[in-house]
């Protein structure tokens, strides 16, 4: 029975009534605020309009609470003498209980997460204190049999505490800022659940392949039992996993817990022949079983357990050069993704949610990285069905990793924390690796003690000591690195053997700002087009070393030119976005496994952002998004900056034959300067040298080069297209000034003259049709003059202007060659069902602004 609507909250420093007031019925909430839960202290103020709205303007900053140091990681701060959220904070709801429906029932109340510390009531007795009650990663099951009344209204009070800057609670580092009440209230789900007197939870199923076929699958079944009664119960659990049935008869002693642990030696039917595994999204279906668990005592049912497994076996080694590989089922996997983060104020959505999942998939990525943050049930349930993996772990850069300062208490919380994830996490197909730390590996008595957690918690997945190089003395090198850079690199920085670039597994890494679009400006700025940027625009940038945006802008201006407008900014910034974020995931897939994995940082924001992101807070998809999208396409033709080859990158475990690759070079005057027409056969999961571009061309009078590959299939299908803007001289890295943000240029490429190309002429027209897949719109490009279109951009916007979003575009920021004609398809949202404008700009054509027709109608 969720407990989600009819909360009320208010601020303890306005009451003046105790606990078991609050808590008993007749007291009067009529000037509370209204509540939904989960929701955090200023989520539910927010919803009420209490305050304006936090992520508009500087409104953050003007909050009660809310004046601390811009930059500031607000966590390793006491919270402001005049601040509200240092008072407790109560929720109060009223339910009425379903009646027993058995003899010796126990109701238990669920709370899935609570951030920091609480006291909980239920009519009128303290079930928990403050003391029991801390920890924002820790989830509670309290016996509330005692004091429930079933079939009449019962009252449940919670009161919360924020955390301090000596806790472990929730944490934003630089990514944006701290929310004043520091995510404060009832974050997690809160439920009423009736069970008998043994408790069946947390239940596991660990498949061991025995060898590479696949054609046999031995499972492990694990599960929790807990015997709520003060006298030995007897009774049979039973269950099953993907058809296979079992059961075992058990007795528990009076308040036993017990660590069933269900072996394919004692049951036979647990020796699985061939078994349908899961796999990682484009390296087979993610397919999942159900696993059943449940205990009857004298025939009745006390409780049942059923989640969904995957027949999957994830492993870690480390290669010959000491980089971490995984494995899944066997088979290598390059891993590329992006890090996630939920919404500032931790509201959940789960159709915004579902919509991120499938821009993640249409990126091509393959992993999600949390740190910290560990998300809701249906965040992971979504990984699990769309083949997304999820590294995920503790966060850096205050207490959970200011291990000197812990005290006995700080431990014992990490540890409650630890063991309350890995139960409820365990089962999930998704997961990939748990990282004990992030920034620092933890000392050995805490790596010590989060290990035997891991172990006894029967983790089934690869545990790393941190996300950095840095070895340990318990669990020894991690085979990962974290060299940044998190700031604006040209392209040919990833293919560099030095710090970021491609080798080894780069565990968070990216070019760094990623400047929305107008439409999406404008939600959250006063100020949109103001030029230059305006203190609201800045506030909307990262924390620490990346209040600013210097490092890129002085690059803009360097190597394209020195924007004058608002629009202009915009335009330069994406077509940088998307030549280094190209090269970066470009450079790790040309090298593997050599490289074996990056981590985009990040793939989203936690509230609007002008640093950091693939997708806007508005899942608004800017130039990095198809830049990502393009350089990790399961089968991929791509310009090397670091030798000057032309290679076939098979992110497919099927072999590509029969395959052509065209290469044509141009100058800036549209001059064919070389070209190659090749057959390209390239084994699975390998890349595969084409051709080298003549040096011969960078010795030459022509500054910049028009690289342009395409790559078909026996069809002649196009299945891969790539363009290049290449400078005949690339920018000289200062390594000697490197730091943890990037690596400065001792000198910069010049691509300034791309800002007088000539002008391109392009015709377009529009079509709307209603599909299986939904409502496309199939916008029609034809260049009709001998100049190059360079950066096109598609947009859909409503009649005003207004942002539409998300939309799913096959392609956007394209380059047109003379008389090329070419055809953008967008999905639109579900919820759309006028017509929409649609918007087509570039660098060097005019901008037009079309009005769909339906599919087949003249135009």
């Amino acid at each position: 029975m969720p407990l989600r609507e009819g909360w009320r909250l208010q601020s303890a420093c306005t009451l003046q009534s105790a606990g078991d007031t609050i808590a008993a019925s007749g007291f009067s909430t009529d000037s509370w605020l209204k509540a939904a839960v989960p929701g955090t202290v200023l989520a539910i103020q927010a919803a009420n309009g209490i305050v304006p709205d936090p992520y508009f303007g500087d409104n953050l900053r003007h909050l009660p609470g809310g004046s601390y140091p811009v930059g500031a990681v607000f966590n390793n701060l006491p919270m402001p003498q005049d601040s509200p959220y240092r008072c407790g904070w109560w929720y109060r709801t009223e339910f009425k209980a379903p009646v027993a429906a058995q003899k010796e029932q126990h109701s238990w109340l669920h709370f899935g997460g609570i951030n920091y510390r609480a006291e909980v009531w239920l009519n009128g007795h303290r079930i928990a204190d403050s003391k029991a009650v801390a920890g924002a990663y820790r989830t509670y099951d309290f016996d509330v049999t005692e004091f429930l009344k079933p079939g009449e209204v019962n009252v449940l009070a919670v009161e919360t505490f924020a955390p301090t800057e000596k806790d472990l609670g929730i944490n934003w580092v630089d990514w944006n800022p701290c929310p004043p009440d520091k995510d404060m209230g009832l974050w997690g789900a809160v439920d009423l659940i009736a069970t008998g007197p043994v408790t069946v939870r947390s239940p596991l199923a660990v498949t061991h392949f025995r060898d590479s076929s696949l054609a046999a699958a031995d499972l492990t079944i694990h599960a929790l039992l807990h015997n709520a009664a003060d006298h030995a119960v007897k009774g049979v659990l039973a269950g099953s996993a993907a058809g296979a049935r079992f059961e075992q008869t058990l007795e528990l002693a009076p308040h036993e817990d017990r660590n069933i642990t269900l072996t394919p030696e004692q049951f036979s039917q647990l020796q699985i022949r061939n078994p349908k595994p899961w796999w990682p999204y484009q390296m087979g279906e993610p397919h999942l079983e159900p696993l059943a668990l449940s205990f009857t005592v004298q025939g009745q049912l006390s409780d049942k357990q059923t989640v969904s497994f995957g027949f999957r076996e994830v492993t870690s080694e480390l290669t010959a050069d000491g980089n971490r590989l995984f494995r899944v089922n066997g088979k290598p996997i390059l891993v590329r993704g992006a890090g996630w983060s939920p919404d500032m104020l931790l509201r959940a959505d789960e159709n915004r949610l579902r919509d991120q999942f499938r821009m993640v998939r249409d990126m091509n990525l393959n992993t999600i990285r949390l740190e910290g943050k560990l998300e809701t049930d249906a965040f992971f349930h979504l990984a699990d069905e769309q083949g997304i993996l999820v590294m995920l772990g503790w966060c850096c850069c205050d207490h959970w990793e200011h291990w000197k300062d812990w005290t006995p208490e700080d431990l014992s919380i990490a540890k409650a924390s630890l063991r309350a994830q890995m139960l409820r996490l365990r089962y999930h197909a998704s997961l990939l690796v748990w990282l004990n730390g992030s920034d620092n590996p933890p000392p050995p008595d805490v790596e010590s003690a989060y290990l035997q957690v891991e172990s006894e918690t029967n983790w089934p997945n690869p545990i790393l000591s941190s996300a950095t190089a840095t070895p340990t003395t318990v669990s020894g090198a991690s085979g990962v690195k974290m060299s940044g850079p998190y700031d604006y690199v040209e392209p040919s920085y990833w293919y560099a053997r030095q710090h970021g670039g491609a080798f080894g597994f780069n565990t968070e890494t990216s070019p760094g700002p990623a400047i929305p679009s107008l439409a999406s400006r404008h939600k959250f700025l006063p100020d949109a087009e103001a030029w230059p940027p305006s203190n609201n625009w800045n506030l909307h940038n990262g924390g620490g070393g990346f209040t600013t945006l210097k490092v890129f802008d002085q690059a803009m201006e360097a190597v394209y030119a020195k924007p004058q407008s608002a629009a202009e900014y915009e335009r330069l910034a994406q077509t940088m976005e998307y030549d280094s974020e190209r090269a970066m995931f470009e450079a790790y897939g040309k090298n593997k496994y050599t490289s074996t994995g990056v981590i985009q940082w990040m793939l989203n924001n936690a509230w609007p952002s002008m640093i950091w992101h693939l997708y806007d807070y508005y899942l608004d998809a800017g130039a990095g998004y198809f830049a990502t999208k393009k350089a990790c396409e399961p089968l991929h033709i791509q310009y090397a900056y670091d030798d000057g080859s032309v290679v076939v990158v098979n992110s497919t475990y099927e072999p590509g034959s029969a395959l052509h690759a065209s290469i044509h070079v141009h100058n800036l005057q549209w001059k064919e300067l070389f070209t190659s027409e090749t057959a390209v056969n390239v084994a699975a999961d390998s890349v595969q040298r084409v051709v080298a571009i003549p040096e011969s061309l960078y010795a030459g009078p022509d500054r910049i080069f028009f690289i342009d590959l395409t790559l078909t299939n026996a069809s002649g299908h196009v299945v891969s297209r790539n363009f290049y803007w290449v400078p005949a001289t690339l920018t000289t890295f200062d390594w000697t000034k490197t730091d943890y943000t990037h690596t400065p240029a001792a000198r910069y490429e010049d691509l300034t003259a791309l800002a007088k190309l000539p002008q391109a002429a392009v015709e377009a027209h529009a079509e709307i049709e209603n599909t299986p897949r939904g409502r496309e719109l199939h916008l029609h490009l034809d260049n009709r003059s001998n100049a190059l279109a360079f950066q096109l951009r598609a947009a859909v916007r409503t009649g005003s202007g207004e942002l539409i979003a998300p939309v799913f575009w096959s392609d956007n920021w394209i380059e047109m060659t003379p008389g090329e004609s070419v055809t953008l398809t967008a999905l639109l949202p579900e919820s759309m069902t006028t017509v929409p404008a649609v918007q087509v700009e570039g660098w060097n054509i005019a901008p037009l602004t079309l009005t769909p027709t339906p599919a087949g109608a003249a135009h």
